[in-house]
């Protein structure tokens, strides 16, 4: 759930509780109505904690896609660490959800895709392998063998190359360029759901 809706959420629950606390007609006994308000107080406390860690922690997000097949499923739940970004920068492996550059023609959605090069690196793609500063990288993780070709380029600083792990059906940065560290929201952890897929990244 987005965190404007917890909180609109939260501010209705609220509204709810004021209103029978001052209702006069609220006819019911003491200790009834001392659950129902300890009941609605839980959830405001449970909401308040969400609506927190959510803004400033991690957040859940839903994979729509198979762009980055096998790592991560058409409706896979994931957990990105909102926080971990501010201990140290993005590093070559790590799976982040970000806001695309303007030129992904996103419609606003967020992307999750694998960072393979940082700010300094060349990036070449020839014979349907991905090569890193001149030297060919193993890639145990994606789907197949990439089946386009790059031209060498070299990432500018504070950007990142990124691509799916299904190199072939992914809309990622040998499309679109370089993502700058700024749009990077949080780094994928976990997956939380469906439960017989739960695991770390």
């Amino acid at each position: 759930m987005p965190p404007e809706y917890l909180l609109i959420a939260l501010i209705i629950l609220g509204a709810v509780r004021v209103y029978l606390h001052f209702k006069k007609d609220f006819n019911i006994s003491q200790d009834k109505k001392k659950r129902i308000f300890e009941n609605i107080d839980s959830i405001l406390w449970a909401g308040a904690t969400a609506l927190i860690i959510i803004t400033f922690i991690a957040r859940t997000f839903y994979i729509p896609s198979s762009s980055m097949v096998p790592t991560l499923k058409i409706n896979d739940f994931i957990i990105a660490n909102k926080f971990v970004y501010n201990f140290y920068r993005p590093a070559r492996g790590d799976i982040v959800v970000f806001h695309p550059p303007e030129a992904a023609h996103s419609e606003g959605k967020d992307y999750i895709k694998r960072i393979v090069a940082v700010g300094g690196d060349t990036v070449e793609i020839r014979d349907g392998v991905l090569f890193l500063n001149g030297l060919m990288k193993e890639e145990n993780y994606t789907l197949e063998p990439i089946g386009y070709s790059l031209e060498k380029i070299t990432v500018p600083e504070n950007s990142y190359f990124v691509l799916g792990d299904n190199r072939n059906n992914s809309a990622d940065s040998h499309v679109w360029g370089f993502l700058p560290k700024q749009n990077i929201i949080g780094k994928a952890v976990l997956v939380i759901f469906p439960f017989n897929r739960i695991k770390t990244m």
